[in-house]
């Protein structure tokens, strides 16, 4: 097993000043998360999306960490890969770039970036975005591969360049695909890259998610892969808040995710404003069943079937509350086929207090129960 941090740079009210404080926070939650001994950290890539995601240039982010840090593997997870908003070329050179000054440290993802927020600010073909992320992962696996690169493909035609630097890892870094669709996985699993596995929905669903990976490397001829050196990696996320007292984990743990939750539904699905109030005592419980519930009403108002995939990011049952509940459910991560957990811990109305505790439990606790089995 091997244990990461992803990071959103999320917040509530998020004026300036919160703004800049929540990445530096970040930063300093990175850095500590080597100390106690975490494998790696993913940083995404999204754009306009105030209080989900405030990390536009995971780049310089991923740089700042790689530079305060030794060990620690330094991953984008993801980068935006449709043309408009990254050229796969442009791409392949800043991560041989980081990959080169990090010492070798670098995994680079791939997405979409999908909501209409971010594609119309780029002028992104939505219906183009899936073919753009194949195409590019295509192209970087060759530039890193050739002494030049020369791709004459459906979508882009580049004569004869070299492209430099070259990456420290041979023949290139770890490539990935973020996956949350049986289609997704699919894909990952054809071209021969690791599944970043982003959703809500828990060890079940997740079993079932390995399945479709597995059975689509089993199947696969060897025709779509993007690259002679092949990443069969499977990470899923894992909501976690883990404190001396496990009912406030909890509490604080699920408060965050209800406003991970909204935010995404904001963006991703037209609701209103994500809520910022974080209420002493409150139960968070119920409050993330009541926003649930709200979801639903809202899917029936317009008329749109309502799936068990429209209410996964309101399931709360995940790694909230002590060290050992933490352990137990990772346990339940790896029985479903989990070859790396993803930590959430910076969601939006989580103080920097507890996201700092949570890797100290993880570290002191969670990763040494599975690291020295």
């Amino acid at each position: 097993m091997e244990f990461s941090v992803i990071f959103e740079a999320q917040l509530a009210d998020p004026t300036v000043e919160r703004e800049h404080q929540v990445i530096r926070d970040c930063v300093e939650q990175a850095v500590l998360a080597e100390e106690v001994g975490f494998d790696r950290i993913w940083a995404v890539e999204h754009h306009a999306l105030r209080w989900y995601a405030h990390m536009s240039a995971p780049e310089i982010f991923l740089t700042f960490v790689a530079a305060r840090t030794r060990t620690i593997r330094i991953g984008h997870g993801v980068v935006c890969m449709p043309f408009r908003f990254n050229h796969p070329v442009r791409v392949a050179e800043r991560a041989a770039m980081l990959d080169l000054l990090s010492g070798g440290r670098l995994d680079l993802g791939a997405g979409r970036g999908g909501t209409t927020q971010e594609t119309s600010l780029f002028e992104v073909d939505k219906e183009r975005t899936t073919a753009e992320v194949e195409e590019a992962l295509r192209i970087i696996g060759r530039a890193w591969r050739e002494e030049e690169l020369e791709y004459h493909g459906e979508l882009l035609d580049i004569g004869p360049h070299p492209v430099l630097p070259r990456p420290a890892q041979r023949p290139h870094p770890p490539l990935f695909l973020a996956c949350s669709r049986t289609e997704t996985l699919e894909q990952a699993a054809e071209l021969g890259v690791g599944a970043l596995v982003m959703g809500f929905a828990g060890p079940g669903p997740i079993a079932q998610m390995r399945a479709a990976y597995d059975a689509a490397i089993a199947r696969r001829d060897g025709g779509r892969l993007v690259s002679s050196a092949v990443n069969d990696h499977f990470s899923v996320l894992c909501p976690t808040i883990v404190l001396d007292d496990p009912r406030e984990a909890r509490r604080i743990g699920i408060r965050g995710q209800r406003f991970f939750a909204q935010s995404i539904g904001h963006w991703y699905g037209g609701a209103g404003v994500p809520d910022e109030a974080v209420v002493a005592g409150a139960d968070e419980a119920a409050g993330m069943r009541e926003a649930a519930e709200q979801v639903v009403a809202r899917l029936h108002e317009l008329e749109i079937p309502v799936r068990p995939t429209s209410t996964a990011t309101f399931n709360a049952d995940h790694a909230y509350g002590s060290a050992e509940e933490a352990i137990a459910y990772v346990e339940r991560l790896r029985a479903a086929g989990a070859d790396e957990v993803m930590c959430l811990i910076q969601m939006g109305t989580v103080p920097q207090e507890a996201c700092l505790e949570t890797l100290r439990q993880w570290g002191d606790k969670v990763i040494p129960h599975f690291k020295n089995a």
